[in-house]
């Protein structure tokens, strides 16, 4: 950065031929010039300027840097200006599915941050447990964690979203502890609409499938980790829901051995959408920001 200000004080010296008109031009004293060009040429280890009471000259080698200098800052300033021109151009109206419960617990946050930055674009939530088609009912992008897809719809992976089988420890006491999968269709189980009551599991054998017994389903994950809490049933549900009730003991994480398959949060965004520039920005955005809350576990970040 030093140097980009040195050039450009030659540049401003050879275009006024004085010291001081250069400083004047510059809004500094003659004194800053000359130190300026003076640390320049001990970079360059070469004089630019012959300089005499009457007059300051450019020596050979600084007419022979004089036009490079001033392409190089042209192209500079050029590379500035156009990414502040692709800046202005994000802007307009967005059109947002998103998940209930991680819209209320930090996403709501996130776009609100991302439009505080960007304050030409405007914003139209709505919180829809559900997957849903964004070209067919007009979502620019649907965010959500289920696998379906559509014709004419980009898939575009955020970020993992993991998730946590627990239980009440009074609930454990009662019913007994699952030691495999398997035991948990002996359990009473609290299930989440959007996947069922198909629970998915890692082990070192493959992956394994339970159908559990769904006592009550909801599509929102926070009653269903609230309901947990009273002792109600075994339930899955995401992990930055359960982590402080896990680290506090009033509820017990289950079958560590065998994780819960991950699910990933991603975005549906219709082919037609998905070059904008503000869909873009705002994806990047997503991306860093989701992966943070999620996976890292910052909610304020």
């Amino acid at each position: 950065m030093d140097t980009l200000i040195n050039i450009r004080t030659f540049l401003a010296v050879a275009r006024s031929g004085s010291f001081s008109a250069a400083g004047r031009h510059l809004g500094v004293a003659p004194s800053v010039v000359t130190k300026r060009v003076s640390r320049l040429e001990d970079q360059m280890r070469v004089k630019l300027f012959i300089r005499s009471t009457r007059q300051i000259i450019l020596t050979e080698v600084g007419e022979r840097y004089l036009p490079r200098y001033q392409s190089l800052v042209k192209e500079i300033d050029d590379a500035i200006s156009g990414a502040a021109a692709v800046a202005q151009r994000i802007e307009g109206h967005l059109r947002i599915k998103a998940p209930t419960t991680v819209t209320i617990a930090f996403l709501a946050r996130i776009l609100s941050d991302f439009q505080q930055e960007n304050p030409n674009v405007t914003m139209d939530l709505a919180l829809v447990d559900r997957s849903v088609n964004p070209a067919e009912e007009g979502y620019d992008i649907a965010l959500g964690a289920l696998p379906a897809s559509y014709s004419n719809v980009i898939d575009e992976p955020l970020c993992p979203y993991p998730r946590k089988l627990c239980a009440a420890p009074d609930y454990l006491e009662n019913r007994g502890l699952p030691k495999h999968p398997r035991d948990l269709v002996d359990h009473i189980c609290l299930t989440f609409h959007a996947t069922g009551s198909t629970w998915s599991f890692l082990s070192p054998g493959g992956p394994i499938d339970v159908e559990v017994r769904s006592a009550f389903s909801a599509n929102d994950t926070q009653i269903l980790h609230d309901l947990a809490l009273r002792g109600r049933g075994v339930a899955m549900v995401a992990s930055y829901v359960a982590e402080e009730s896990i680290r506090s003991g009033r509820l017990i994480e289950l079958l560590p051995d065998f994780p819960v398959a991950e699910l990933w949060l991603k975005a549906l965004i219709p082919q037609t959408q998905a070059r904008k520039p503000t869909v873009r920005a705002l994806m990047e955005w997503l991306r860093i920001h989701m992966h943070t809350a999620l996976v890292i576990g910052d909610r304020a970040a």
